[in-house]
């Protein structure tokens, strides 16, 4: 279900979207595979959220419109405190090449 909430009723939320920790799909190919180290395999955004999302238990997963699924992260307190990226929807090895 794809649900829109007002500006005025969002909470915000930490997201971290995982990506792959290399470049390339055999980073041992080379000696030095260490010049493969993706320096974007892990984005930390600030995203909003409806407040029903803020109160979800651990490991809850959820589907982000057109983003991709995203499991509860962190709870302190019985509120969420962030997001973390389990399936991407789009193909990311599609633009390496």
């Amino acid at each position: 279900m794809i649900h829109w909430v007002s500006a005025a009723h969002c909470l915000p939320i930490k997201v971290y979207q995982y990506d792959r920790l290399f470049t390339d799909a055999n980073p041992a190919r080379e000696a030095d595979f260490l010049q493969f180290l993706n320096p974007n395999s892990l984005q930390t955004l600030k995203a909003w959220c409806e407040p029903s999302l803020l109160t979800q238990k651990p490991d809850e997963v959820f589907q982000f419109e057109r983003l991709g699924y995203y499991c509860v992260n962190a709870v302190e307190e019985g509120k969420v405190l962030a997001f973390h990226r389990v399936v991407d929807l789009k193909d990311n090895w599609a633009k390496i090449g």
